[in-house]
């Protein structure tokens, strides 16, 4: 949802930027989840708001500069729990991984191994013979199936 991006001030505040849609959305969350390297630890949010285009956050436990210092860089992520249900047509990015890729024809193009933010639109990554990037966009995606765990796209394999 975030990365803490660096310290702010002396008093543990830290900058944050958020991954989410829109800027102050990561507030709406009373628990963040600092983590790095697979460890993750528990922080109660205890203020935040917006500046320019990061957010300034104070986290329970970290009350000095030099403790927003030891966080700096760590992911932030909620439990998937508390995040609202994906609105049609739209997918959470953990959703789509691991799914199965395949192209109009039916050949398989391999399975997402991850996704990319590019500012025009999120490229999905895909890992059969070789890695694939592909515009997670209309018109090339053509159905995503949750359920069966599949993607069909407008894509040849020799792209």
């Amino acid at each position: 949802m975030g990365r803490v991006a660096a310290p702010y001030a002396v008093q543990g505040w830290v900058k944050v930027q958020p991954f989410t849609d829109y800027l102050d959305s990561l507030l709406d969350y009373p628990v963040w989840w600092l983590g790095r390297a697979g460890e993750w630890r528990a922080h109660r949010l205890l203020e935040g708001r917006p500046h320019t285009k990061v957010l300034l956050a104070r986290l329970e436990g970290i009350d000095s500069r030099e403790a927003a210092e030891d966080i700096q860089g760590m992911e932030i992520a909620v439990p998937r729990g508390e995040l609202p249900p994906a609105e049609e047509g739209e997918y959470y990015w953990d959703d789509l991984i691991g799914l199965e890729v395949a192209n109009t024809a039916g050949a398989s193009l391999g399975r997402v191994q991850g996704l990319m933010e590019t500012g025009a639109h999120d490229v999905l990554r895909v890992r059969g013979e070789r890695e694939t990037l592909i515009p997670f966009t209309a018109p090339i995606v053509q159905s995503v199936d949750l359920a069966a765990g599949r993607i069909v796209v407008d894509w040849e394999a020799d792209y």
